[in-house]
């Protein structure tokens, strides 16, 4: 761990994205072990990833940026409002326009510019989506500790790590399996799978090494993440868990990773 605090900030993003990034391969991975999952399963385990990011957008993200701007006084909640609605129109806009499909969905519901993308790129390109704001969160807070502000710890950035890296693995899952259950080879799958999460180490890199750069925008930054985390919850993780009758069980997931993620944060930030 001593190692690991001497790096620069942005070799740190860097680890930590490649931590998250292969948790998703493994939750990928369990196509190989597992004949099928259940879709009561795979709903519960998307519910507890919409969860941890609920959670990981306010502990982690919201409440620091407004901490940060505490020397506005009554107005230390505009960077993080600002920050937050740009973070979600942010992902707007990248939901119109990248060609993708959610899980479950018929071909004739991709979204984004026509293409003549198949299924399995297309429903890759849907969980990359939430890869984004979740690799822009974790680059955000290494960039936000090698600031120096009080509001910003090392433990409450590897917190953030550990519960994004924690929540992909049923993104994984959710990726490999029913690629796996429409006939694609195992291999395959799993590929595809584990390759959502490519983006993390990238986008992690680039949230770093941005706030290093441009250290004012600190706390916009923070909730542009959080903003962006949000609205892929409640665009698509949530209505996805609950789309298949099992809207209770997919709800207590939420809760149990909305408290994990409340919980490593609180103990460990």
């Amino acid at each position: 761990m001593n190692w690991f605090m001497a790096q620069s900030p942005v070799l740190q993003a860097l680890m930590a994205g490649l931590f998250t990034w292969s948790v998703t391969a493994l939750g990928a991975a369990l196509v190989f072990t597992a004949k099928d999952i259940s879709k009561k399963t795979l709903d519960v385990m998307l519910g507890f990833a919409g969860g941890v990011m609920i959670a990981a957008s306010y502990w982690s993200l919201l409440a620091p940026a407004i901490e940060m701007s505490s020397d506005l006084g009554t107005w230390s909640f505009v960077p993080a409002a600002v920050g937050f609605v740009m973070g979600a129109i942010f992902l707007r806009l990248v939901d119109m326009f990248l060609p993708h499909l959610h899980l479950n969905a018929p071909m004739s519901e991709a979204e984004g510019v026509k293409t003549s993308w198949q299924r399995s790129t297309l429903l890759v390109t849907a969980i990359t989506l939430h890869n984004i704001p979740e690799g822009l969160a974790v680059g955000v807070a290494f960039g936000a500790v090698a600031a120096g502000l009080n509001s910003a710890t090392f433990a409450g950035a590897v917190a953030l790590a550990m519960g994004i890296g924690i929540q992909n693995f049923p993104e994984g899952t959710a990726v490999s399996v029913p690629l796996r259950r429409e006939g694609m080879s195992r291999t395959k799958a799993f590929l595809y799978g584990q390759a959502s999460g490519l983006v993390e180490p990238i986008a992690a890199v680039l949230g770093a090494a941005a706030v290093l750069v441009v250290q004012p925008l600190l706390p916009y930054a923070l909730a542009f993440a959080a903003g962006a985390m949000i609205f892929v919850v409640v665009e698509e993780v949530i209505p996805e868990s609950q789309s298949s009758g099992n809207g209770d069980l997919a709800t207590m997931g939420v809760i149990f990773g909305f408290t994990l993620m409340m919980t490593l944060d609180v103990a460990l930030g």
